[in-house]
C-alpha cells in the first residue's frame, strides 16, 4: 500500500517522501487507519516492523486536519528508555519538517538548561511530548504541564515499561490526563500483565498483532556451540574472516562488555563500547559515529536491544545467550531491518544451552549450527531434548519445579544523534530547533518548535 493512499496532509506526505519513503508496511497499513478513525489500539509487533511511524503517522495527520490547542500538549508518548525518545525525536523531526507541528523530548540524565526549555514547552504547549515516565513525573508534580487538553496517548514497548517497574508511574502520569482521548498501546509481548493494563486504560480497543515471537526471515541465524573461554577466540575469528562494516555484539552483562570490549580494541578493531554506567556524552558520541559509519563494531548491554535505529547493520552477534525469545528476537532484529538482509551469530556455552533449547522453541526452530573452526579447539556438543538421559537436565540432576518506518528507496541515509538510558536516570531532555531549510508558509502563527532538524529531513525509524 503507497502512502497517499492514506489521504494524509499534504505537508505530511511531503515529509514522508523527503526520507524516501514511499510503500506502507504491514503494521502500518493495520494500525493506521483505526487510528485516523479514532479508534484504541492495542498492537504487538516485533522490531524493525515501523510501528514508530505507524503510531506517529496518523496522529500527526489527525493534528494537522482536525486541529489542536496552541497552549496546551495535544500528543503524549511514553517510552521506557532514554534511546529510544531520542529516536522517536528523530523520526518526527524528519516527518513534520514541512508541517507546524512541534514536538520536544524530555528525559533523564540531562543538565539545567535541558529542564528548563522543557518546563517552559510543557508549560505553554506543545503539540507532541516524547517522554520517559520519571521525568514526565518530575514535571507534572511541579503543576505547571498543561494536559488539559490532550486528545492522544501512545504507550510504546509497554512490556519493556513494565519489565522495568514503571508501572505505578504509568498509572499515575494518566491519573493527570484528560478522561477523553486517544489511547494507543504498542508491545513486543503480550503478557497477562499487560493485558491487564490496556483493559485499565483502553477503550473498546482494536487488537492488532504482526508476526509476535518470529524472526524477521532475512536474517541468516547460526549458534556455535563453545565452551565460555572459546567465546573471545571465535568471535576474533569471526570478524576477521569477512569484511563487515557494521556489527554489533550483545553481552547479557556490563562486566562482559568492558571485558570483551578491552580483547577487541587490544587487537585494533575499530570498536566502542555502550552500557548505563557510561557517561551520557560518551554513549551518544559513540552511537553518532556508528550511525554515521566511522565506527564499524558497538559492543553493549539490551541497552541497545530496542532503542537504537541504525540502518544496514550487516552483523549481529549475541556473545551471551539472551534470557528469553523476545530478547532474542529483538536483539537480532537490529539487522535485516525494512528490505536488507542481514546476519545474527549466538555464541551457546555449556551453562547457556538450557536457555537457548527455550529461544529456539519461541522461534518454533532449531537455529542452524555454526561450525567450529578447529584451531579454537573442541567444543562441547548440545544433544537434543529426545537423546538426553530421561530426568537428566545437561549432564546433571534436575531438581524442583519447570522451567522456562515504511520501505525506504535506495539511497536513503540516517542522520541525528539522539539516544538514551533505562529505569535508572528518568530525569532530563533534550530538545533541537531547525537552523535552516526551506519550509512551506502556514497561514496559523508560528509555534515554539522543540524539535527541528539541524539540515534537512531526518531519517525515520
Amino acid at each position: 500500500m503507497q502512502f497517499y493512499e492514506f489521504g494524509f496532509d499534504d505537508d505530511l506526505l511531503d515529509g514522508i517522501y523527503a526520507m524516501g519513503y514511499n510503500t506502507a508496511t504491514p503494521v502500518q497499513e493495520q494500525v493506521i487507519p483505526p487510528i485516523i478513525a479514532g479508534r484504541d489500539i492495542l498492537a504487538s509487533a516485533q522490531t524493525g516492523t515501523g510501528k514508530t511511524a505507524a503510531f506517529l503517522l496518523p496522529v500527526l495527520h489527525n493534528l494537522l486536519t482536525q486541529g489542536r490547542d496552541e497552549h496546551s500538549i495535544n500528543a503524549m508518548v511514553i517510552v521506557p528508555t532514554r534511546e529510544l525518545a531520542m529516536q522517536i525525536a528523530q523520526a518526527l523531526e524528519g516527518l513534520t519538517y514541512y508541517t507546524d507541528i512541534s514536538s520536544i523530548a524530555v528525559y533523564g540524565g540531562t543538565g539545567g538548561a535541558n529542564f528548563a526549555a522543557e518546563k517552559k514547552a510543557l508549560a505553554t504547549g506543545v503539540d507532541i511530548v516524547i517522554c520517559t515516565p520519571g521525568r514526565m513525573i518530575a514535571h507534572l508534580n511541579m503543576g505547571y504541564v498543561n494536559v488539559k487538553k490532550l486528545k492522544y496517548l501512545v504507550l510504546d514497548e509497554a512490556d519493556r515499561m513494565l519489565d522495568m517497574g514503571f508501572y505505578d508511574d504509568i498509572i499515575k502520569i494518566i491519573s493527570f490526563l484528560p478522561k477523553e482521548r486517544q489511547n494507543l498501546m504498542f508491545s513486543a509481548t503480550m503478557p497477562t500483565k499487560i493485558k491487564q493494563l490496556a483493559m485499565k486504560i483502553l477503550q473498546d480497543p482494536e487488537h492488532i498483532s504482526i508476526a509476535l515471537g518470529k524472526a524477521p526471515e532475512k536474517i541468516k541465524q547460526e549458534a556455535f556451540i563453545v565452551h565460555e573461554q572459546q567465546k573471545i577466540p571465535l568471535i576474533k575469528h569471526v570478524l576477521t574472516q569477512k569484511q563487515f562494516d557494521s556489527v554489533i555484539i550483545f553481552c547479557s552483562s556490563k562486566q562482559n562488555v568492558k571485558t570483551l570490549y578491552a580483547e577487541l580494541h587490544r587487537a585494533k578493531f575499530s570498536i566502542e563500547l555502550i552500557h548505563s554506567d557510561l557517561e551520557q556524552e560518551k554513549r551518544e558520541q559513540a552511537l553518532l559515529d556508528f550511525k554515521n559509519k566511522k565506527l564499524k563494531m558497538l559492543v553493549a548491554t539490551d541497552i541497545l536491544s530496542r532503542g537504537i535505529d541504525v540502518e544496514d547493520i550487516d552483523l549481529v552477534i549475541n556473545y551471551d545467550v539472551p534470557k528469553d525469545g523476545e530478547d532474542y528476537i529483538h536483539r537480532i532484529g537490529r539487522t535485516a531491518r525494512a528490505a536488507t538482509d542481514g546476519t545474527a551469530y549466538t555464541f551457546v556455552s555449556g551453562k547457556e544451552m538450557g536457555r537457548f533449547a527455550r529461544i529456539e522453541r519461541t522461534l518454533g526452530k532449531q537455529v542452524p549450527r555454526g561450525v567450529i573452526p578447529p584451531e579454537i579447539g573442541p567444543a562441547p556438543v548440545m544433544k537434543p531434548r529426545s537423546e538426553r538421559p530421561e530426568g537428566s537436565h545437561h549432564g546433571k540432576p534436575r531438581h524442583g519445579g519447570g522451567g522456562g518506518g515504511g520501505h525506504r528507496k535506495p539511497g536513503s541515509h540516517s542522520s541525528g544523534n539522539h539516544q538514551h538510558k533505562p529505569r535508572t536516570e528518568n530525569s532530563g531532555g533534550q530538545s533541537s530547533r531547525s537552523q535552516g531549510g526551506e519550509r512551506k508558509q502556514n497561514n496559523q502563527p508560528k509555534r515554539y518548535n522543540h524539535n527541528r532538524p539541524s539540515s534537512g529531513p531526518a531519517q525515520e525509524a
